[in-house]
């Protein structure tokens, strides 16, 4: 997939930057040539020497330096690439990108391309959590540029938590899906997945057995086939693909809040295992087990998000799915289903103890559509996806 493709890697000036030496070696290694530019930070981390010999490459730093401007201008920099990678992307650097500041060469190049740009965030804990930073995310989601990470993880500061630049692995994988051409390239899909977390005090919540591993693997088919794929995930076990945009959420009204926030999309996936009622008198402080006995829980609905999506009576994504984990009658509760929630497919399963599919490496899914059902043969979870992503390639890449 990168033979031959030419990558401009512009590093940040972060602690992760040393981690650009080793996706240089990596991208090379799989036949993609990389051009390098450095911003004035980013030379407190990594010498342009080192980079220079890594990549092959003359390193670009300077916006006003006459020498690179007559070899290759700025504007011919950054069209002569494939694709524009920014890793590690700090704060500074995604607040010049989301508000279309250009005073040095990389936000000069940023502004200039009419490449796609993907963006590998990297910075302290609290400084990815503010909400400038946030805002400035959605801002350059909206715009189009894609995003891998950041994980969760030891920062050089000696903190912990969501900042940490993504491995190089995960970096490449989504270099990988940027550069798809499968067919849906262009197009937003919207996938939910694993189980929402109800609060009852600080310390309990309701929950289910979903692990993830069904909406992780389709998120990931979908990216493979070129879409542009917002993952909106519960609290799961399975860590979230790469090369997607990762959106996480704990309860139901949260993950109902953040589809509607992704939205307009071509396609939206209701995979996760939402909680049908969230507890009311949930508790701000733990709750204590006393001679009285059990505490009274006054419970109401949560938000139908498939049902809310599909009815939309405008901007309704052209393909709506839903699933169904059922134990019993699983056909017939789909079928039933897919008619009251007014979406346009259902993937039905039979999740009973003696399946072993809840929480399993293996599906058996049926899939109900408007022309009858189709049943699957028991397959990976990995191969079920891969088929529901062709399913919905055919039915949404056709203008």
């Amino acid at each position: 997939m990168l033979a031959g493709k030419r990558i401009l890697l512009i590093i940040g000036g972060g602690i992760a930057a040393f981690k650009s030496q080793e996706l240089i070696r990596e991208l090379r290694r799989r036949g993609a040539s990389v051009v390098p530019v450095l911003t004035r930070a980013s030379e407190e981390f990594v010498t342009p020497l080192s980079v220079s010999a890594l990549a092959a490459e003359k390193v670009y730093r300077d916006l006003f330096d006459l020498s690179d401007e007559h070899e290759m201008g700025h504007i011919e920099l950054s069209r002569a690439a494939d694709l524009v990678v920014v890793a590690p992307a700090t704060a500074d650097l995604m607040a010049k990108m989301a508000n279309g500041l250009a005073n040095d060469l990389a936000s000069t190049v940023l502004m200039a391309t009419d490449k796609r740009v993907l963006i590998a965030p990297a910075m302290n804990v609290r400084m990815w959590q503010h909400p400038a930073t946030q805002r400035n995310l959605a801002a350059l989601t909206g715009d189009g540029v894609l995003s891998v990470g950041p994980v969760d993880g030891d920062m050089a500061c000696g903190e912990y938590g969501p900042g940490r630049m993504s491995e190089v692995p995960q970096i490449v994988a989504a270099i990988d899906a940027a550069l798809s051409d499968g067919p849906l390239k262009g197009r937003h899909v919207v996938v939910t997945s694993g189980p929402t977390h109800e609060p009852i005090d600080p310390v309990r919540y309701i929950a289910n057995r979903s692990s993830g591993a069904q909406g992780t693997a389709l998120a990931a088919a979908l990216r493979d086939l070129g879409a542009r794929v917002s993952f909106v995930t519960g609290p799961a076990r399975v860590p979230p693909p790469a090369g997607v945009e990762v959106i996480r959420v704990e309860t139901a009204r949260e993950m109902a809040d953040a589809v509607a926030a992704a939205l307009p999309a071509d396609a939206a996936v209701f995979a996760a295992a939402v909680a049908d009622w969230h507890v009311v008198n949930a508790g701000a402080q733990k709750m204590k087990k006393t001679a009285g006995g059990m505490p009274a829980l006054d419970f109401a609905e949560n938000p139908d998000i498939l049902a809310t999506v599909a009815g939309m009576s405008s901007g309704r994504p052209g393909l709506v799915v839903g699933f169904a984990a059922e134990t019993e009658s699983v056909v017939d509760h789909a079928t039933a289903k897919r008619a009251r929630k007014g979406c346009d497919w259902i993937v039905a399963n039979d999740v009973s103890a003696g399946t072993g599919i809840m929480g399993g490496s293996e599906n058996k899914v049926h899939l109900v559509t408007a022309e009858g059902v189709e049943d699957w043969p028991r397959m990976s979870k990995t191969e079920t996806a891969e088929r529901l992503a062709a399913r919905i390639a055919e039915a949404v890449a056709p203008r």
